[in-house]
């Protein structure tokens, strides 16, 4: 009599196998997941950084050449009425972005943006509009006299000490991103989103601060209170 191939799988070993895969599967799925995140996170953070940059050198070159038209947002002499678009179109003007950056440098994963710049019209100015879309990030009022831990931007799923919400874009509630006045920027986890009774301080040196708000307890609360550009 032929005797069993005791090398053939059991369909009970077969079960084993099948559970091992799904049991690894299970554990690697959200780690690629968190990780294609975490890519997209720096991707955007570099652009972040870039665009700071480009605010940054326009601030710097008006002060060291007492031009007051070149300063950061919240010292615009306009600043009333100043918007991100405005904001933007000075930026060019004055040769610190090129207009095919801006599309690149407003989107996000989830968030896309489509920005023309036209002109320069008979004054050298530009005019920007949003094609489709709404920009991924929030710039704010920053002002030269600020401390360098306010914040220059973020995401706009992020509202200032406000947990996060996993249907805002981009990144939802798995983080986000931003870059304070000082150059420093980083990607935050929405445990950083709101700060604890008691460490406020904390909270300010690992977000920052809003411009204009105070040291502490009293400079920390829920909301931007009108210190971002309208887009």
């Amino acid at each position: 009599m032929r005797k069993n191939d005791s090398s053939a799988f059991t369909l009970i070993e077969l079960l084993v196998v099948i559970a091992i895969i799904a049991a690894l599967a299970a554990f690697a799925v959200p780690a690629l997941t968190s990780a294609l995140t975490r890519g997209q996170m720096t991707g955007t953070l570099n652009n972040v950084r870039q665009f700071y940059l480009a605010g940054y050198q326009m601030a710097l070159d008006g002060s060291s050449n007492s031009d007051p038209t070149l300063t950061w947002p919240g010292d615009d002499q306009n600043v009333a009425t100043l918007d991100l678009k405005t904001y933007l179109a000075k930026l060019i003007k004055n040769d610190y972005l090129k207009p095919g950056d801006i599309t690149k440098l407003l989107s996000a994963p989830g968030a896309p943006c489509t920005v023309t710049a036209t002109g320069p019209d008979t004054n050298g100015d530009y005019t920007v509009t949003y094609a489709a879309g709404t920009p991924a990030l929030k710039v704010y009022k920053v002002k030269d006299a600020d401390a360098a831990n306010t914040l220059f931007a973020v995401t706009k799923n992020y509202t200032y000490d406000t947990a996060l919400v996993s249907t805002n874009s981009p990144f939802g509630d798995k983080g986000f991103v931003l870059v304070r006045k000082g150059g420093d920027a980083s990607i935050l986890r929405k445990n950083n989103a709101t700060a604890i009774t008691g460490q406020e301080a904390t909270f300010q040196s690992t977000v920052g601060k809003r411009p204009g708000d105070v040291d502490g307890a009293s400079g920390v609360g829920a909301g931007d209170n009108s210190q971002d550009l309208a887009p």
